[in-house]
């Protein structure tokens, strides 16, 4: 990624326009929220399941009130971006790169740059999220011989949120369905999850659009079309057009309309960086390596590695986000991200550590004959640690059930581990029912009427409307990284299958959804949800 001053200090150009405005009641945190989902439903009506979930309808995918990414904001090396000159602004060197051939006068194109031009903070915070890990994305790229332009596509994706998941149960920055990422090579197990690993899936993500671009003839219009639809239903739209003799060039085939507006959104981009008033709204982000990769060849705790590399717990999984649990995994050599000024004191720290300080905890799924006598023996712990650290009273532990071991007094004492990454509230819209008052409502979710009150700019004792529709911020799930996704009811679901497929309960669902256990679901219905991704 090295330019000359002299390349990169050419005129760029490029103009823009105006759209929509949204509003929404504060968040806890103060962040403005979204409600647009990420989701691409239509892969599931069809058959060809190798798409790429991607960005819902005519919104961008939704950020999280506050990014978990957002915890490495407070990274001395921060401040470095923000006083690099022009040349050494990587999204200069993104833009000084593009290659892709389009009319950038294209209807569909204006609309969505009009978008990105009346929304500015959108981008601002985006391109802010997508700081730590943009020189990574860039290096893959560039080293695969790949249109810059691709850099942009987890705007379009996710919002440059690893932790994005959609109704679709696409996960991660790049959004693959579990299917196409196993097909890509991203392993998924109790462990860990490649589709949020950052580096990892930006590899997958290349090798996928590479086949498509072979596919589609060199045609990369096509080849994204295909990444958010499907590779069958592009074809199939294709061969409509020439069995009619068509053009069969992006803008003039039949594709669903998420797909249409999918393509223009990205090149919508790339011409908001061409542009010397688009280009103001991306914060600055240095052409150096922030991140730096340390192989992991034995199992460790990841509170363990936080401390040989002096982070936080939250900041190293924030880097690390593919990792579902505790630890990396157990039975293979696992790639930590770490800031590049640490790495080298981490891995001589890790290459020094004994296995026995390697973890803190241990899982054991419980096999006949366990008891809590015989894996305290086991384990070299006594019986009231195994029950203080698993919440048992009494004896009885059943079969296949799990069980958190600590490995010494001191990982007892710090508490059962939890998910790395601090959990924000998410948001819930409920209607006034006839009964309703601030005091029934805060009750029913466990909030203060003044919260409630605060957080849709009303008094505390005013009389509620009939359908009055008022924000409630919910507690996250314990223990996980979580999501709100927006699911649209299907002939033969229920709310057991939803549950069961999203991994939530269904007294959570009838809260969310201000239900009753006897309600009749009906398709087209669109739920919310609360999904914990680290357990999808």
């Amino acid at each position: 990624m090295k330019k000359t001053a002299l390349a990169l200090l050419l005129p760029v150009l490029l103009a823009g326009c105006q759209t929509l405005n949204s509003t929404s009641a504060p968040a806890p945190d103060s962040q403005p929220t979204s409600t647009a989902n990420a989701t691409n439903d239509s892969q599931q009506d069809d058959t060809d399941t190798t798409a790429v979930a991607a960005a819902g309808d005519e919104n961008l995918p939704p950020e999280p009130a506050s990014s978990e990414v957002d915890v490495l904001s407070d990274d001395s090396d921060d401040n470095q971006a923000k006083n690099v000159v022009p040349y050494n602004d990587l999204w200069d060197v993104i833009s000084h790169d593009f290659s892709l051939t389009y009319n950038a006068q294209q209807p569909r194109i204006v609309q969505q740059k009009r978008w990105f031009e009346n929304h500015p903070k959108y981008l601002e915070r985006v391109s802010k999220r997508a700081e730590p890990f943009l020189y990574l994305i860039v290096q893959q790229l560039e080293d695969a011989k790949m249109p810059t332009e691709l850099a942009l596509l987890p705007i379009v994706e996710s919002a440059f949120d690893p932790f994005a998941y959609s109704t679709g149960r696409a996960a991660g920055m790049w959004q693959f369905i579990s299917g196409t990422g196993k097909r890509f090579g991203l392993e998924q197990d109790y462990w860990y999850d490649g589709r949020r690993d950052v580096l990892e899936s930006t590899k997958a993500a290349i090798a996928y659009l590479k086949y498509l671009n072979q596919m589609f003839d060199g045609d990369w219009l096509n080849a994204l079309a295909a990444y958010n639809s499907g590779e069958g239903r592009v074809l199939r739209a294709i061969a409509y057009n020439k069995k009619r003799n068509r053009p069969t060039d992006f803008w003039h085939l039949s594709l669903p309309r998420e797909t249409r507006a999918y393509v223009p959104r990205l090149l919508a981009l790339a011409e908001m960086l061409k542009s010397t008033d688009g280009r103001k709204h991306f914060e600055v982000v240095a052409n150096t390596p922030r991140l730096a990769e340390v192989k992991v060849k034995k199992q460790i705790d990841l509170s363990v590695a936080a401390d040989l590399a002096g982070i936080s717990v939250s900041k190293l999984h924030a880097l690390n986000p593919g990792f579902n649990r505790w630890a990396t995994s157990p039975n293979e050599t696992q790639t930590l991200l770490v800031p590049k000024d640490k790495a080298d004191n981490f891995s001589t720290q890790l290459a020094s550590l004994p296995d026995s300080k390697r973890l803190r905890w241990a899982r054991h799924k419980v096999k006949s004959g366990d008891s809590l006598l015989s894996l305290a023996h086991l384990y070299d712990t006594d019986v009231a640690s195994l029950r203080k650290a698993n919440g048992i009273h009494g004896n009885i532990i059943r079969i296949g059930q799990e069980l958190m071991i600590p490995l010494s007094s001191q990982a007892l004492a710090d508490g059962r581990p939890k998910q790395a990454v601090v959990n924000r509230r998410a948001a819930i819209t409920y209607t006034v029912r006839n009964g309703d008052n601030l005091w029934t409502i805060a009750h029913k979710y466990q909030v203060s009427v003044h919260d409630l009150a605060h957080w849709n700019r009303i008094s505390t004792t005013k009389v509620l409307a009939l359908n009055t529709k008022l924000t409630i911020w919910v507690n996250s799930v314990p223990g996980g990284v979580n999501r709100n996704v927006s699911y649209t009811v299907r002939n033969g679901d229920s709310l057991s299958t939803i549950a069961n497929k999203f991994k939530v309960s269904v007294n959570d669902l009838l809260k969310w959804n201000q239900l009753d256990a006897d309600n009749y679901l009906q398709p087209g219905q669109v739920l919310k949800l609360l999904v914990d991704v680290t357990r999808t």
